[in-house]
């Protein structure tokens, strides 16, 4: 695993539980608004932290925390991971992924295997229009089939989206809360402005959704999930 950081005490990422956050480096996306732009490259740039430190931190918490997030860049794009949320379980620790969906196969397989307490899949628009911002060469069958693996997984699970302009309107919410339909939990989240992946993207653009917007697409996707919270 390459490991490009760890939070060591987070009471929001994985709620109501106590966690850490271990960010892995690498993303096969490269959305304009990531908060997490150092994670992006999956290069030998900037520094990474050993596994063993960070069983060794777990090691030490396992008193404090109750579970372990895994996060990124992209986490399933990372060859030992299944064997990492093994070891993780094995402490004791529930596990959560976030993902940007583009590996069923690995969200699969993980889940046959019962590596997962919980998964976090970010669906960036609707996935008929990832290109050109997100991704040039994302396939929307792969969005849909991981889409279909978290709502049929049997475990808890969100799925959430960065609203931004142009990839979030009206007619891609209601796309969205049909591919969705019965999900556990949707949060909508108001994008950083600061700190991101691709500056220009905001400079003289107002990318922002509205309060009133927010609460229409709120409502929009309440039809078709158990909960829906703005973040």
């Amino acid at each position: 695993m390459r490991i490009g950081g760890l939070e060591k005490c987070s009471l929001i990422d994985y709620a109501p539980h106590i966690s850490c956050v271990v960010f892995t480096k690498g993303c096969n996306f490269h959305c304009p608004y990531c908060h997490n732009p150092e994670l992006v490259s999956p290069d030998d740039t900037g520094e990474t932290l050993p596994e063993t430190e960070v069983f060794a931190f777990l090691e030490q918490r396992r008193n404090y925390l109750d579970g372990v997030v895994i996060s990124g860049g992209e986490p399933t794009l990372q060859p030992d991971l299944p064997e990492f949320c093994r070891q993780v379980k094995s402490m004791g620790y529930f596990v959560k992924l976030d993902t940007n969906g583009t590996r069923p196969d690995v969200l699969r397989h993980l889940l046959s295997k019962n590596r997962l307490d919980y998964i976090a899949m970010d669906i960036k628009t609707d996935p008929e229009h990832y290109a050109p911002l997100i991704a040039a060469d994302c396939d929307p069958a792969v969005i849909r089939e991981s889409i279909r693996l978290v709502l049929n997984s049997g475990i808890r699970h969100e799925f959430r989206t960065t609203c931004v302009k142009p990839l979030i309107n009206e007619t891609v919410l209601r796309t969205i809360a049909g591919l969705v339909n019965g999900a556990w939990m949707y949060a909508l989240q108001k994008p950083q402005t600061r700190s991101v992946l691709s500056p220009a993207f905001f400079n003289g653009i107002n990318r922002n959704l509205e309060d009133n917007e927010f609460s229409a697409f709120q409502s929009i996707l309440s039809e078709s999930v158990h909960r829906c919270i703005i973040r």
